[in-house]
C-alpha cells in the first residue's frame, strides 16, 4: 500500500487537503447521466495525481433524493443509482492503495420520510413507541389545527407536516426529511452502530451534517429572537452525543468533521474539545468577502477560537450548498450569505478567477486542513440553471425567489470533446452543463501549464514535499493597505495583495509560487499571491 500523502500518520488530519465529491456529478461510469461508484473508482488517479490526503463523500446511501441524498433512506445500503455496497468497499480500498483516505457523510438529525423508521411510525399512530423515535405532536387551535410551534425552517416554509390521523412531525428541512428525537436511546443506539458499520469498511473519517442541530428543547417551546439558548441549535444535550461517537472513533483511528455553523466562537470551541469532535468546517473564512481587514480579522478569530482546545483549523472556499468561489468574487458583494442569493447577479468571471486563484495560495497557506471542493481546482464558475431544470428544494420552497444550489453541483468536465464533456457515455447528464465549459475541461487543463488546474497541482505539491506549511504557526508581516502577508516556518511567506495598486513584495530568496504573472518590475499585481522562501 502505498504511504499516505501526509507527513503524519495518526494524526494526519491535522494538516490534511481533503477533496469533497459530490457521487452525483463526479463522474458517469455506465453513462446512465448520474455520476456514481464506477466513475470515482475509473478518476482516482486524478485524485492522487491532485495529490489530495483524502476523499470526502457526500451521502451516497439509498435516498429519494428529495434533497440531494441528505434524505437518507438506509445508512447501510449504497442507493442503487451510485452503485452496490461491494463497490463502496472497494472504492474505499483502491483509494487507500493510492495513498488517497475516505470520508463518508452521516446525516443525524433526520432521515427521510421513506426510511422504515418512519413508515412504521406514521402505521402506528399517536402514542406509540415509534412515534417517539420522532418529534410527533397534536396541534394547537381548537381542532389542532395549528403546528405544535413557530420554529423557523433551515429552509423556507414550515417546519411541521400534519398526517392524517392529525398529529403533526418536526422536520427542519423539507417535509420528506422527518427529525430524529435524540432524546430516544434507540436513536442514539442506531447511529453508534452506523458508525461502526463504516468503520469496519475501512474509512478514514465522518463528516457530520448540521451538526448542531440535533438536539431539540423537550418543551418544544416557541422560538424566540435573541432568547437563549435557541430551542434546536447547540444544546447542550449534544456534547454528551459526540462524547460518545468520539469514544468509537477512537477505536478505529477514526476522524471526525462537524458541520457547525455557530456565531459565538467560544461555544464553537466546545465542540472540538479532546474528547468530541477532531475537525469543525469554518464558515466564518468561506462567507467572509474578498476585503484585506475581514480575511486577516477572520484568520485571526478562527486560530484564536481552535487554540484553546488544541484543534486546528480547516479552510474551504466553496462547497456544495455555495456559490463557486470564481462567481462569487467577481461580484460587487463578495461574500456569501443564504439569504441574498438571488437571481440575475452580474459577475466579472475574470476577475473572479484571478481572486480564486489568489485565494487557493492563502488558503492551502494556512495553518491547519483545506477542503476543495469538486471543480474549484478547474476554475469552474457557478452554472444558471433552466427554471424547469432546477431540482434543490431551496428553490421551490422559496416561491421561485432562490436560486438554489444546483448551480455548484452540476457534472464536472472532464474532455473538451464527446457526450457531457466526458463526464459519462450519455449526451444529457442530470444536470445540464453550460456550452462554453470546453475550456475548463480537465483534458485541456492538463496540458497548459497556466491553468487552474496546473496551480492547484503545483500548489499541493508544495504543501505536501516543502517545509513550513500545514498545521503551526502563523505570524504577519508588516505589509502596504489592502496586502496581507503572514510568515509560517522554515522561511516561508506568503503574500496576498487585495489592493488596486502593485505592491513590493518582501526581502526574499526565493520565489516559489505565484497565482499570477508579477509585473515588470517584479511587483505583486492586484488580486495575486504569491509563496516566498526567506
Amino acid at each position: 500500500m502505498a504511504a499516505p500523502h501526509s507527513s503524519r500518520t495518526e494524526d494526519w488530519w491535522r494538516d490534511a487537503v481533503i477533496y469533497q465529491v459530490y457521487p452525483r456529478s463526479f463522474a458517469d461510469g455506465d453513462g446512465d447521466g448520474t455520476g456514481d461508484l464506477a466513475g470515482v473508482r475509473a478518476r482516482l488517479p486524478y485524485l492522487a495525481e491532485l495529490g489530495v490526503d483524502a476523499v470526502w463523500f457526500t451521502p451516497w446511501y439509498l435516498s429519494p433524493l428529495v434533497d440531494g441524498g441528505y434524505d437518507v433512506a438506509d445508512y447501510r445500503t449504497i442507493d442503487p443509482a451510485f452503485g452496490t455496497l461491494a463497490e463502496a468497499e472497494k472504492l474505499i480500498a483502491e483509494a487507500r492503495g493510492l495513498g488517497v483516505r475516505v470520508i463518508v457523510d452521516i446525516v443525524p438529525n433526520h432521515v427521510s420520510d421513506q426510511h422504515a423508521w418512519f413508515r412504521a411510525a406514521l402505521d402506528a399512530g399517536p402514542g406509540s413507541a415509534e412515534r417517539e423515535l420522532f418529534h410527533f405532536r397534536p396541534g394547537r387551535g381548537e381542532h389542532g389545527e395549528l403546528p405544535p410551534n413557530d420554529w423557523p425552517s433551515q429552509f423556507s416554509g414550515r417546519t411541521w407536516t400534519r398526517v392524517e390521523d392529525g398529529e403533526w412531525y418536526l422536520h427542519l428541512f423539507t417535509p420528506e426529511q422527518p427529525d430524529l428525537n435524540w432524546a430516544h436511546p434507540a436513536v442514539r443506539r442506531e447511529h453508534e452502530e452506523v458508525l461502526r458499520f463504516w468503520f469496519e469498511r475501512g474509512v478514514a473519517g465522518v463528516r457530520i451534517d448540521s451538526a448542531a442541530l440535533l438536539a431539540k428543547d423537550p418543551a418544544l417551546a416557541d422560538f424566540e429572537v435573541g432568547v437563549d439558548p435557541h430551542p434546536y441549535i447547540d444544546q447542550d444535550e449534544l456534547h454528551d452525543i459526540y462524547r460518545s461517537w468520539r469514544a468509537i472513533a477512537d477505536e478505529y483511528g477514526g476522524v471526525f468533521v462537524g458541520e457547525v455553523w455557530l456565531p459565538d466562537s467560544e461555544r464553537f470551541a466546545r465542540y472540538l474539545r479532546p474528547d468530541e469532535l477532531h475537525t469543525a468546517f469554518n464558515f466564518n473564512f468561506l462567507s467572509c468577502p474578498w476585503d484585506p481587514d475581514r480575511l486577516r480579522r477572520t484568520i485571526d478569530d478562527t486560530l484564536a477560537e481552535h487554540a484553546p482546545v488544541g484543534a486546528p483549523a480547516t479552510w474551504v472556499l466553496c462547497n456544495h450548498d455555495v456559490t463557486r468561489t470564481v462567481t462569487r468574487y467577481g461580484r460587487t458583494d463578495t461574500g456569501f450569505d443564504f439569504a441574498t442569493k438571488a437571481f440575475g447577479t452580474p459577475t466579472d468571471l475574470g476577475l473572479g478567477t484571478r481572486r480564486a486563484r489568489a485565494a487557493a495560495l492563502l488558503t492551502l497557506a494556512l495553518p491547519g486542513s483545506v477542503y476543495v471542493y469538486q471543480g474549484e481546482e478547474l476554475g469552474l464558475p457557478e452554472a444558471e440553471i433552466p427554471l424547469d431544470r432546477i431540482q434543490d428544494p431551496m428553490h421551490a420552497r422559496s416561491g421561485g425567489t432562490d436560486p438554489g444550489r444546483d448551480g455548484c453541483r452540476v457534472p464536472l468536465p472532464w474532455s473538451a470533446e464527446g457526450p457531457s464533456y466526458g463526464f459519462g457515455a450519455t449526451t444529457e447528464p442530470w444536470l445540464p452543463q453550460p456550452g462554453d465549459w470546453a475550456e475548463y475541461a480537465v483534458d485541456r487543463q492538463h496540458t497548459d501549464p497556466d491553468s487552474m488546474l496546473a496551480l492547484y497541482r503545483e500548489a499541493l505539491r508544495q504543501r505536501r514535499t516543502g517545509a513550513g506549511f500545514g498545521d503551526g504557526p502563523l505570524s504577519w508581516l508588516p505589509a502596504p493597505d489592502g496586502v496581507l502577508a503572514f510568515a509560517r516556518t522554515d522561511g516561508l511567506v506568503c503574500v496576498v495583495n487585495l489592493a488596486a495598486t502593485p505592491a513590493d513584495l518582501p526581502p526574499h530568496d526565493e520565489l516559489l509560487l505565484a497565482s499570477g504573472a508579477l509585473d515588470a518590475d517584479g511587483r505583486l499585481p492586484a488580486d495575486t499571491a504569491v509563496w516566498l522562501r526567506t
